[in-house]
Formats: C-alpha cells, sequence, structure tokens
C-alpha cells in the first residue's frame, strides 16, 4: 500500500476547508425526492424506517403495557390481536429486512467498492418509492381498521374467516417485497462489476462479502413469499380453493410456502449484522479478521443453508417423522456458519488492542445476544423438545434474541461506526456508551424472563393468561421500560450532533478500508480520483498504516479531546510510538 494512499482518510482531517459535499450540493425538496446518488436514498431510507421502527416499538409497548396483567385491562381481545400484528409486521417487513442493506449497505457499499455509484441509479431510487408505497398502504391498513391474522397470516383464517383489512397489508408487504428485490439485484451487479482496480474478491470487505449473499437470498427467496400473498389475496377475494379446505385447499401448503422464505428472511435480517461486526470489531481490535476467506465463506454457506431448514417450523403439523429428523439435522447444521463467526470474532479480539468505542460495545453486545439466541435455537431445532416449546413464550424470547438482540444490535453498531462519514459530525461518546449498556441490560430484562415463561407453559400471542405467569410478565414489561430508555437515548444524540456535534475527519476511527480514504460527508462522486487498490483487506498490521497512524498523532490527540474517545495505551515495552493514544498495531 502506498503512503499516499491514505492522505485522504487522514485522522487530522478535523478543520479542513468547507467543501461541497452530497448533503449540501443542493436543499430543494424536489432534489432530494428525484436524487439517484445511492447517499441521499440512504438518507431517506433512514428516516423512513425510523418512523415505521417508532411505531413498532410504539406496538410493542402497548403490548407490554397490556400483559402485566392477567386479564388486561387496556386493549379488548380484537384490539390486542390487531396490535400484536401491527407490531410483527412494521418491525419485519419495514424495519429489520430493510434495516442495514437499505441505508447502511447503501450508502457504504459503493464508497468500499470505490464506485461512484450503484449500477442502476433510478431502480435504487425506485425502490424505496416501492419501499413508501407498501408503507402507506400497509399503515392505512392499520388505521382504517387493523389486522389481526398475526405477522405470518396463516391461512385459512387470513384468506377467507378474518374481516379485517387483510388485502391491504399484504399488497403493502408484495410492495415492499419488491423493493427489496431493485436492492438486492442493484447490490449483486454492483459487487460483481463495479469494483476499483484491484479490488479482488479476497480484499473486499466483510461487509461487501455479508452484502452479497443476502441480496441472493433476497432475490431468490422473496417472489417466493410474493406469490404466496398474491395467492392468498386471491383465495379472499375469488375463493377460489388454495389453501382453503372446504374448497379443496391445503392450508399446510401456505406454510411451506411462507417459511421457505420466512426462514431465509431471519438471515436477511441478521446476515447484515454479521457484516457490520467483522467491520467493526477489526477496527476496533487493530487487526486483521482471525480466518478471514472462513468468514466470508461461512456468509454463503449461511444463505444456502437458509433455504434447506423451513420445515423446522412445521414439527407439529403433521409432517412425517423421517421429514422432521431430516430438517431437525439440518437446522443444526446451520449453527455451524454462525459459530464459525463468533468463534473467529472472539479469535480477532484476543491479543488485539481493543479499543472500547460505542460501536465497539454494540459489537460485544451483539455477539452475546446473537449466541444466545442461537443456542435456544438449538432447542427448537431438536423434534422432541420443540413438540413442548412450539408456539410458546420461548419461541418469541428466541426469535427476539436473534433478530433484536442480533439485527438491531448490529444495526445501532454500523449507525455509530459509519456516523462520522455519513453526517461529518461526532456523537457524545458518553451517552453513546450508555445507550449500548442500558439497551444489552433492559433487552436481557425484557426477553430472558419469556424463555422461563415459555418453558413453563405459557402460549404466545394470548390475552389473559393464568396468574401464576404474571411476576415474569411484569418482570418482561419492566425490563421493556429500559430498553425503551436505551433506544430512545441514541435518536436524540444523532439529531443533536448534526448541529452541535465535533466536525469528523476523514477517518476518525483509523479504520481501514475506501469509504475512510474521502472526506466526511463524502462528495457528491464519492472519490475525487477513481482509487486503486494494492494492498490486503483489513491490512492494520501494515507497516505503512502504522506509519500513517503515527504520523498522524497530533489529529487523533485533537479528536479525542473533541469527541471524549480514549485510544488503548498499551505496555511502554511495545508501543511503536512513545507519544501518548496512539493504538498499537499488532
Amino acid at each position: 500500500m502506498s503512503a499516499s494512499a491514505l492522505k485522504p482518510g487522514a485522522l487530522g482531517e478535523v478543520t479542513s476547508a468547507k467543501r461541497l459535499h452530497y448533503l449540501n450540493w443542493s436543499y430543494t425538496v424536489r432534489d432530494w425526492l428525484l436524487t439517484l446518488d445511492h447517499k441521499r436514498i440512504a438518507i431517506l431510507y433512514l428516516v423512513s424506517i425510523s418512523v415505521m421502527f417508532a411505531l413498532g416499538g410504539w406496538a410493542a409497548a402497548m403490548i407490554r403495557i397490556e400483559l402485566t396483567s392477567p386479564h388486561g385491562h387496556i386493549l379488548e381481545n380484537d384490539t390486542y390481536n390487531k396490535i400484536f400484528t401491527m407490531h410483527g409486521v412494521l418491525m419485519v417487513f419495514f424495519f429489520l429486512v430493510p434495516s442495514i442493506p437499505a441505508t447502511l449497505g447503501n450508502f457504504v457499499l459503493p464508497l468500499m467498492l470505490g464506485a461512484r455509484d450503484l449500477a442502476f441509479p433510478k431502480l435504487n431510487l425506485l425502490s424505496w418509492y416501492f419501499y413508501m408505497a407498501g408503507a402507506a398502504l400497509t399503515l392505512y391498513a392499520i388505521i382504517s381498521g387493523g389486522v389481526d391474522t398475526g405477522w405470518t397470516f396463516y391461512t385459512p383464517y387470513s384468506s377467507v374467516y378474518s374481516n379485517s383489512n387483510v388485502v391491504l397489508a399484504l399488497v403493502g408487504i408484495f410492495l415492499a417485497g419488491f423493493s427489496s428485490i431493485f436492492t438486492g439485484i442493484n447490490f449483486i451487479v454492483t459487487i460483481h462489476k463495479m469494483r476499483a482496480p484491484g479490488l479482488t474478491w479476497f480484499r473486499l470487505p466483510l461487509f461487501v462479502w455479508a452484502t452479497y449473499a443476502v441480496s441472493v437470498v433476497i432475490v431468490l427467496g422473496t417472489p417466493v413469499v410474493a406469490i404466496t400473498l398474491l395467492l392468498v389475496v386471491a383465495e379472499r377475494l375469488w375463493n377460489i380453493g388454495i389453501f382453503n379446505p372446504v374448497l379443496g385447499g391445503d392450508p399446510i401448503l401456505f406454510q411451506h410456502l411462507f417459511w421457505f422464505y420466512s426462514h431465509p428472511a431471519v438471515y436477511i435480517m441478521i446476515l447484515p449484522s454479521f457484516g457490520v461486526i467483522s467491520e467493526v470489531i477489526a477496527c476496533f481490535s487493530r487487526k486483521r479478521v482471525f480466518g478471514y476467506s472462513f468468514v466470508a465463506f461461512s456468509s454463503l454457506a449461511i444463505g444456502v443453508f437458509g433455504f434447506l431448514v423451513w420445515g423446522h417450523h412445521m414439527f407439529i403439523t403433521g409432517q412425517s417423522m423421517y421429514t422432521g429428523i431430516v430438517f431437525s439435522v439440518l437446522s443444526f447444521l446451520v449453527a455451524i456458519p454462525s459459530a464459525i463467526k463468533v468463534f473467529n470474532w472472539t479469535a480477532t479480539v484476543y491479543k488485539g488492542t481493543v479499543w472500547f468505542t460505542a460501536p465497539m460495545l454494540y459489537a460485544m453486545g451483539f455477539i452475546g445476544l446473537f449466541t444466545v439466541g442461537g443456542l435456544t435455537g438449538l432447542f427448537l431445532a431438536s423434534l422432541a423438545v420443540d413438540v413442548h416449546l412450539n408456539q410458546t413464550y420461548f419461541v418469541v424470547a428466541h426469535f427476539h434474541y436473534v433478530m433484536v438482540g442480533g439485527a438491531m444490535m448490529g444495526y445501532f453498531a454500523g449507525l455509530h461506526f459509519w456516523w462520522p462519514k455519513i453526517t461529518g459530525r461526532m456523537y457524545p461518546e458518553f451517552w453513546a456508551k450508555l445507550a449500548a449498556g442500558i439497551t444489552f441490560i433492559g433487552f436481557n430484562l425484557t426477553f430472558f424472563p419469556q424463555f422461563i415463561v415459555g418453558y413453563l407453559g405459557m402460549p404466545r400471542r394470548y390475552h389473559n393468561y393464568p396468574s401464576e405467569f404474571q411476576v415474569w410478565h411484569i418482570m418482561s414489561s419492566a425490563g421493556a421500560s429500559v430498553l425503551a430508555v436505551g433506544v430512545l437515548i441514541p435518536g436524540i444524540y444523532f439529531l443533536y450532533s448534526l448541529k452541535y456535534g465535533p466536525r469528523a475527519g476523514s477517518n476518525p476511527w483509523g479504520a481501514s478500508g475506501l469509504e475512510w480514504m474521502t472526506q466526511s460527508p463524502p462528495i457528491k462522486d464519492n472519490f475525487d480520483e477513481p482509487p486503486v487498490v494494492t494492498w490486503e483487506a483489513y491490512n492494520y498490521e501494515d507497516e505503512v498504516v502504522e506509519e500513517t497512524v503515527r504520523d498522524q498523532a497530533a489529529g487523533l490527540e485533537v479528536q479525542r479531546e473533541l469527541i471524549g474517545h480514549t485510544p488503548p495505551v498499551t505496555d511502554e515495552s511495545k508501543r511503536t510510538d512513545t507519544r501518548p493514544g496512539i493504538p498499537r498495531n499488532e
């Protein structure tokens, strides 16, 4: 790597002259709504999914308040069904699925590849409009009467018997699915065709590998659920016997089609977080990711295995014992690629010069929560145990440990990591660390009691429950209050930082990667000159990188004072420089 290659990403570039960038080159509403800039489209997605996240969180709060009493005092039975359906639909289809790919992926993927934009900018903008159309239809369905089927829309209740706005909600989800397909196609083509010269496949950041894997899953899996939802709409509107057993249909067929997509959808939600965590851990451990190729290929393996395990959702539907055994074995096998990632992340941190910033704390929280979620998934993959635990709060807790504890913590880790690049501003580090800690504690207080109450036999989705379960629900609801505080704090200081945050340099973390070699915020076309890559990924051990970091000591010290970071100080005998605050690259 040449020393000059890192100059645009200088740590000390805190007080650089004002330049035009993607945020200030134009301010009109028309230019934002018709923009073809991937960075602005990422901001549009960020605002949109934040609104959906807030609405889904409000529904979750109503559920937890209602369940503090065995008989409920706030919501009627039908209203409760509509509220938990609203929570599931908004969180799964309009927050978790698009959260990292549509926001962080849209923003940093072209930067990581050294490209000016995505391959199809107009298709990228169209994907956001499809997302907004789907969100508008779904919200209208919720406001104008609601949907009471649950987010899984099981037939024949959803296709025949429900009196709620099922069709509107399904069309909204259908449109959101096409938004994901457009994004996936765009990412695949961009990664194949628009990499910078010298950026070979095994020089790609692991976030790019994870994004590529999830894009393939989206493109292959989403059409299946889209067609399935259209079949439900057709049966509901024209009384066709597809899933209705009265007319010769098969309701189990719906479950096969739905879970063939929806279990890979779990990896659509979690795979991007895997990529984020790899970036964060490498940066703040100052080391190349241990077993880079294994971590990269494990992302592809998860995508493949994800399509082979849908039947473990259907152990109690009457499928044959032999079919159940096959799906059980495959479900155990799919844990291996995920375990490879966790072990390799741990090995990366081992003997690294660890810098406990807010993104690193979120990454550590992710590893802990995802590990619990993954291990409890093995219980549900076991035929005999699943018979007892299926449809209980144990499943709810497992799902949230993977999705919220995993996908959401990964999303917040990435948002904190790339926020200086996105906005050109630093957030208050103390409050960010506090938010990470509160979120981790609040999450465990919320969902760990649900493992216990589920094991004791409490069914999920029930409005009324026996009084012996009340103490666990009160504990869970109290934990949800703590979790809500942990999630709200970042929203406050992120908004605060937009105006009052200290200016970030091009590379405030001393990170490796092309996205840190342009100014913050990036210019409209990303780079002044097309970059040429001559180094390996995560080259924190590279002597030139180490020398550059040392040469930029003064700039790092300035930023440390501005943002409250204290980079790790290693043993004096091992230091590469005697000046304070320089992370040693091992």
